[in-house]
């Protein structure tokens, strides 16, 4: 009966019902591809799959076209196309289900898509040529969706540009997908690609096609009346740019904090410390006006902005002593917090660890290749931590998200293929050279060598003369010894789109608690930036002026927008991602440590570290108190990636908080900062105020001082009531959080 009716569609479609022998020309590349992955056949559910499904496999998201249509065409004898009669083909047969399809149905008998295959099969299935049927970009309109209000809809149309020139609506192709489908809900029908509007915020729509990608911004307004923009102090173009779009958006930003606010915040994102109770008066009753960029200067002169910076730098590097031993860890620590004391230039900094060679004792930067040994984790660290790319997906397959392919992961892996360690002449020392041979990078699917090639275009900078000259991407770099070289240039130069972006998002987050892109070591087409003018303002800025970190942070710490108060208005509660008011970020682990010991005035004791060391200090993660850095979100340095280091508030950590030796001996400590004002006589009004000072950094409040005061006062035991006080403090929202 199934024979039958096959054999009847094909003579309606050989008559002219379907007209497969007047249709346009149609190949697998420019028509039948794409067909198979909006229909599902490549996700990774069906036959995408690592293993396939059903003994058939397809490339993830057809990321492999050449690979796709070899496996249609001759994986089991071809048994999936029938020629003479392409209506029995099981490829048009297992879709609509005229035979069983673990699928389902994928697409009706006789609709377009039916079609097109049909067709296709009838003209002989041809893969067509890439040189014309590869797909240069897409277009979108619109360029920008602006809702007014929530319940708003807009439809998207997306176009295709063929490398012939050619150009196609594949709206009905293309998969259009939204990264906050709460906010902006896409509706794909056959007729159109609408977008609906649910709540005010911002959104990104990723339109994928072909293994092409872009993105179209969506906002939603806010629709209460009454919104009136109220000009607040513009300190210099980040606020500029801050408020250019809040004022678009209908957001009105938070004003400044008070004084003693910003010097707890200042001084915990740029020495890692609270500031002491005697600097906490003396900076609030300093008249001044310009008090507050002389205090970021004087905390970036501080020896503690060098070890909070070190500490910072440590992490995505991965020193650690389980990698580099107990000397090289010690050498590495000290070649970094060098650098940051000299206030090193950046990209010098980066291209001395990817040049190094050599002892890894006699030129610590050496250590950097340590930790990952083998080309291909050397290449992933080097662009996630430098270009905050993440290109460990592609190893495996092209990247489902993003434009680079497995063929660029190999050639990118190539330039650290040559780079070989051997053991030293002391313990634990190890050579880092050059080889001469066996270091090809070969491909996994066909052993072929991969040449060394740069993933994006930037302008080359020459060894020596250093003159500009344009490097294409398809140009091998220089091989054996200068592979590094080439790399080390391509990824500093001044214009490579990536390296300053990626380095002042990184910064950025650390002032703010998110980046401009996020997650910063994520930088994808998928992933935009919330303000992409600040962005290239922030690195233009940063590359005008050499790479130079500290003036980057100094930029930012003077800005209004880092100033701003956690407090909101009507306008901005709900904002998260434009930077309209400061929010609350828990301390990391070791600020907390260091803002205990500063709080109750005992300081930690690290083993195998010297007496008085804060824990900003400790060289490597094996060095620890009681579990307490750990356990409040110190990275184990396993891995490069921001993710490691925690800072969420879990319910372990409030129970060590509550009732852990880490604070309760520290406060009742007979050396302790209670115990000395005890002794020393304080009156109670003043041993309340030091307790605020050096826990909260700021004097108590009227109600707070009273409420002090009587509790003091309210029975035997003054001590113990003093350490209760103080125990409250150091648990209280407003310690543990830097705001």
């Amino acid at each position: 009966m199934l024979r039958s009716k096959l054999s009847l569609l094909s003579l309606l479609l050989l008559a002219g019902v379907l007209s497969a022998a007047e249709a346009p020309k149609v190949t697998f590349l420019r028509d039948v591809a794409p067909i198979l992955n909006k229909t599902g056949c490549t996700s990774g559910p069906c036959h995408g799959a690592a293993k396939g499904k059903n003994g058939f496999k397809l490339s993830l998201r057809g990321y492999d076209p050449q690979f796709d249509y070899e496996t249609l065409l001759y994986d089991l004898s071809g048994r999936r196309f029938n020629r003479a009669d392409p209506a029995r083909s099981l490829m048009l047969a297992k879709p609509t289900q005229q035979v069983p399809h673990g699928g389902g149905l994928r697409f009706e008998i006789g609709s377009p898509y039916y079609k097109t295959i049909y067709n296709w099969i009838a003209q002989g299935v041809p893969f067509g040529d890439p040189a014309k049927d590869s797909v240069r970009r897409l277009e979108v309109e619109p360029k920008e969706m602006l809702m007014k209000a929530p319940g708003e809809s807009a439809v998207v149309k997306v176009s295709a540009i063929f490398a012939d020139g050619g150009q196609r609506d594949v709206t009905r192709e293309a998969v259009v997908e939204s990264n906050v489908p709460d906010l902006a809900a896409v509706t794909d029908s056959p007729v159109a690609v609408s977008v609906k509007a649910a709540r005010i915020g911002e959104a990104t729509l990723l339109v994928r096609y072909q293994g092409s990608f872009t993105t179209l911004p969506v906002t939603v307004l806010n629709p209460k009346p009454g919104f009136a923009w109220k000009p607040l102090p513009q300190n210099n173009y980040i606020d500029r740019l801050i408020d250019s779009k809040l004022e678009r958006l209908k957001i009105q930003p938070s004003p400044a904090v008070d004084d003693a606010a910003f010097l707890r915040r200042a001084s915990l994102d740029l020495k890692g410390q609270l500031p002491t109770p005697e600097e906490v008066q003396g900076f609030v009753a300093n008249a001044s006006k310009a008090k507050r960029s002389e205090l970021i200067e004087k905390l970036i002169a501080n020896p503690a902005y060098v070890d909070h910076w070190t500490l910072k730098w440590g992490d995505l590097l991965q020193n650690s002593r389980k990698y580099l031993g107990e000397k090289g860890a010690f050498e590495f620590r000290e070649w970094i917090r060098d650098s940051i004391a000299q206030n090193k230039p950046y990209d010098r900094m980066v291209r001395e660890m990817l040049l190094a060679k050599g002892s890894s004792y006699e030129n610590p930067a050496a250590n950097f290749y340590r930790v990952t040994r083998d080309p291909k984790p050397t290449m992933e660290k080097t662009t996630q931590v430098f270009l905050g790319v993440r290109m460990v997906c592609a190893q495996c397959h092209d990247h489902p998200f993003e434009r680079w392919t497995q063929n660029q992961y190999y050639e990118m892996a190539a330039f650290f293929s040559a780079v070989g360690l051997r053991p030293g002449y002391e313990v634990g020392e190890e050579i880092l050279y050059d080889q001469r041979q066996d270091y090809d990078m070969k491909h996994p699917k066909d052993g072929r060598v991969m040449n060394p090639k740069f993933i994006l275009p930037a302008t080359w900078r020459g060894p020596g003369a250093r003159t500009d000259a344009a490097l294409p991407t398809d140009a091998a770099p220089p091989t054996d010894a200068q592979r590094r070289q080439a790399y080390a240039e391509w990824l500093t130069a001044r214009d490579n789109p990536f390296f300053a972006k990626s380095t002042v998002n990184r910064v950025w987050s650390y002032f703010f608690g998110r980046g401009i892109i996020d997650p910063v070591d994520d930088i994808r087409a998928s992933n935009p930036p919330s303000n992409p003018a600040l962005l290239d303002a922030l690195a233009k800025d940063f590359v005008d002026h050499n790479f130079d970190l500290r003036h980057l942070m100094r930029t930012i710490a003077n800005s209004r927008t880092y100033q701003a108060s956690v407090a909101t208005n009507e306008w901005n509660e709900k904002d998260g991602e434009n930077f309209s008011h400061a929010i609350p970020r828990r301390l990391s682990a070791e600020e907390l440590m260091d803002a205990l010991a500063l709080a109750t005035g005992v300081r930690p004791v690290f083993p195998e570290a010297p007496p008085d060391t804060r824990a900003e200090q400790v060289t490597d993660p094996h060095v620890g108190k009681d579990g307490f850095l750990d356990l409040f979100g110190r990275p184990a340095r396993e891995s490069s990636c921001e993710c490691e280091r925690r800072s969420d508030l879990s319910l372990p950590q409030a129970l060590n908080l509550v009732n852990g030796k880490t604070i309760s001996d520290a406060v009742a400590d007979a050396g302790g900062r209670v115990a000395k004002a005890i002794l020393s006589g304080r009156p109670d009004r003043d041993l309340v105020t030091e307790l605020y000072l050096s826990s909260l950094s700021r004097p108590p409040s009227a109600g707070e001082l009273e409420s002090g005061i009587k509790y003091l006062e309210g029975g035997a035991g003054r001590a113990a009531r003093a350490q209760d006080l103080l125990w409250a403090l150091v648990n209280s929202k407003a310690f543990l959080y830097n705001y």
